[in-house]
């Protein structure tokens, strides 16, 4: 095997991180994206920076402190906290150029005017004022900044300085901008003109109306961004873990990593801001006139010429006649969301609801839409009378509050609600039916790459197999089984999965041999290869294979959305190895896996990215291909993004996005995906 020593061998995953989202930045930049589009992107790159903020800015924190100890003997790779500011710096620059001198002017052309405070037009004063009086007004909170202020300042909310005076004296006050009650942004049309206007700049506006015979001084808009509770045993271990665990254990809960204001704050009142809130080890960011950017995904203004080209839902008809029971008895069954439709999905929860011959339902649940229709479906099963057990993650990040809610729902409605063990959290999309048919016991099941979750289906890639298969269900049952006992598994050997690639059992494992079988392969002269697509590359031991399979003469294709720790095209190392950064109007979302293997395309799809916390920290699930049918429909999707040269970038060994040169044919995967699923529709209509 290739030994693999040298970090330099591996990208640093917060760096590569933040390449990721600077890929976003680029379809903003792009004049082919129909502009609404590109605003679109410049919201899901603020986003992205902000939960970088709050997830990983702690650690790069922690990292910088406990590398300047002399008596650390864990190497920490230098100045990373400098170099991830910089990059940081260097994308909001380029952030700031594209709104300015490209969306905005480019808005005003289509009649669409994204006015300031000081620009609006008399037209739409009164109506702007009408608004404040009568909307904003009751959701503004000032607190005024004395020795006696006692407040905290909620994550990522926005607030306003306001310096002013009144009776002669100089007063500080803290005023919310009330953006989580309110939209962002206020339209108002007038002809043929659409003015969209900052809440932010609706509230300066009208300061006189809440601080009445004062005279406002200054008013500076600011955010403060606090870092999100996470596991640091997912990315390291030994030493570094426990030492990385002993700095945030001596701060404060909801500890302020970045503190973002816009220009002009006095020295004076950033030495307020900071010792009324404790920011003396938050990055102090001095950002543009408004932050929480991401608010643009709500942009008030829809316009057909401005937006992608709508892709209607295809529907499967294979399932039109009978029961989706029946359906999947003849065939296995798949689904390509958000191409086709997601019916099918709710419609395997809501017949098994209601089927008086289904006695049990078992299903994982990861994250739920907030109004989930598969959650009433279940919920009316349990009614039914039929046993129905979910496991619920409450350790989703970010999306513990709803699961609780659901979870609560649930049990009170005689759901046998599951919950991971503290130290584990199952990341597996899996859901199995028992029916009692006559004397025997039938079974039918689905396998999901991503969240049984209709409302992220609609723009997330994912594939979801439902399947009849005996030998596959049955192990699927053997999971709950053991994850009902709510222990940590301690032997690989604890279930012995032979179709089934489960963490914590035996999937890296598995892995590791169909690389192995490939190198195998390449030594004896024999055609070898292998294509993956994830999200996120950076398991060391999987990482240091592929290059070891690389090395040996097996080419080897990487799709991956995000993270990629993995550096191709060294000499000697991974010049076999092509890794590929697909972005497009659908986040690319579902994990494939094929092996070669002369010619068989042994093929998984499944839960688990290459990550530390996938292998080693969650209970995941890959399941098999059987399904000749099937396996070649998705050796077609992939080929088509294997040949993007239009959405795809490829990563090149200093972690650059290198775009496709453009050689033939323009080839957009996701739309070539679109019409090829359309295509075999209308086959079927036509037969």
């Amino acid at each position: 095997m290739v030994e693999i020593q040298n970090t330099t061998s591996f990208f640093n995953r917060d760096l590569s991180w933040l390449k990721f989202n600077e890929r976003i930045l680029m379809e903003a930049e792009r004049k082919e994206v129909p502009l609404l589009e590109r605003i679109k992107f410049l919201s899901i790159f603020s986003s992205n920076l902000d939960e970088f903020y709050r997830v990983r800015m702690p650690v790069l924190l922690a990292l910088e402190k406990l590398r300047g100890k002399t008596d650390n003997d864990i190497q920490i790779e230098r100045d990373l906290l400098n170099t991830a500011n910089n990059l940081i710096l260097a994308q909001q620059q380029r952030y700031g150029k594209t709104l300015q001198q490209d969306i905005i002017p480019e808005l005003k052309q289509n009649h669409i005017n994204l006015v300031y405070a000081e620009a609006f037009p008399d037209e739409i004063k009164n109506e702007i004022t009408r608004y404040f009086q009568s909307q904003v007004l009751a959701f503004l909170q000032p607190v005024y900044i004395n020795k006696k202020t006692d407040f905290f300042p909620s994550n990522n909310e926005l607030y306003f300085l306001v310096t002013l005076k009144k009776e002669g004296k100089d007063k500080g006050v803290i005023l919310n901008i009330p953006s989580s009650q309110l939209p962002r942004f206020y339209k108002v049309v007038h002809g043929e003109e659409t003015s969209v206007v900052f809440l932010d700049d609706i509230i300066r506006t009208h300061l006189n109306l809440v601080f009445e015979s004062a005279e406002i001084t200054g008013c500076f808009s600011f955010k403060i961004t606090r870092d999100a509770e996470i596991d640091l045993t997912d990315e390291y271990s030994g030493g570094l873990s426990e030492q990385i665990e002993a700095q945030l254990l001596k701060r404060d809960s909801g500890l302020a990593t970045r503190f973002l204001h816009q220009p002009g704050i006095s020295e004076r009142g950033l030495e307020l801001i900071k010792k009324l809130f404790n920011l003396k080890k938050a990055n102090m960011v001095e950002g543009g006139r408004y932050h929480n950017l991401k608010d643009f995904m709500a942009f008030p203004v829809s316009s057909g010429n401005l937006s992608n080209q709508s892709w209607p839902k295809i529907y499967n008809d294979q399932i039109a006649g009978g029961t989706l029971t029946e359906a999947i008895h003849k065939n296995d069954l798949i689904f390509h969301t958000p191409y086709q439709s997601y019916d099918p999905v709710l419609r395997f929860f809501n017949e098994a609801a209601i089927d008086p011959a289904v006695c049990e339902i078992y299903v994982t649940l990861y994250r739920v839409a907030s109004d989930s229709k598969i959650v009433n479906a279940l919920i009316s099963a349990a009614k039914n009378g039929k046993k129905v057990a979910v496991l619920v993650e409450l350790k989703a990040r970010f999306d513990e509050a709803n699961n609780i809610k659901w979870a609560k729902k649930m049990k009170e409605a005689g759901v046998d609600i599951i919950y991971s063990v503290t130290a584990l959290k199952v990341h597996a999309k899996v859901g199995l039916v028992k029916r009692l048919v006559g004397n025997r016991t039938d079974y039918t099941g689905l396998f999901a790459t991503g969240n049984f979750n209709e409302s992220t289906a609609a723009f997330y890639t994912d594939h979801i197999l439902m399947t009849a298969n005996k030998d596959m269900l049955r192990e699927v049952e053997l999971l709950f089984i053991f994850l009902a006992k709510r222990e940590k598994p301690t032997s690989p050997d604890l279930i012995k999965f032979e179709h089934l690639l489960v963490a914590q059992f035996n999937l890296q494992n598995v892995f590791l041999k169909l690389i192995d079988r490939e190198i195998k392969h390449a030594k004896e002269g024999k055609e070898a290869s292998i294509t993956i697509k994830m999200n996120n590359l950076e398991e060391k031991t999987l990482i240091s294979k592929l290059y070891e399979a690389s090395a040996a003469g097996v080419k080897i294709t990487m799709i991956v959305r995000s993270i990629c720790r993995l550096v191709p095209g060294v000499e000697d190392l991974s010049h076999n190895i092509k890794v590929i950064r697909i972005v497009d109007r659908y986040l690319e979302h579902g994990r494939v896996f094929i092996f070669h293997n002369l010619g068989k395309q042994d093929m998984y799809l499944g839960s688990a990215d290459w990550m530390n916390r996938n292998i080693y920290r969650r209970i995941e699930v890959c399941f098999p291909i059987y399904d000749q049918q099937i396996k070649n429909e998705l050796l077609k999707i992939i080929d088509f993004q294997k040949q993007d040269n239009v959405q795809a970038v490829v990563i090149d060994d200093e972690m650059n996005n290198v775009p496709v040169v453009k050689e033939g044919k323009a080839i957009q995967s996701q739309y070539e995906i679109y019409q090829f699923l359309k295509s075999k529709q209308n086959t079927l209509h036509e037969k």
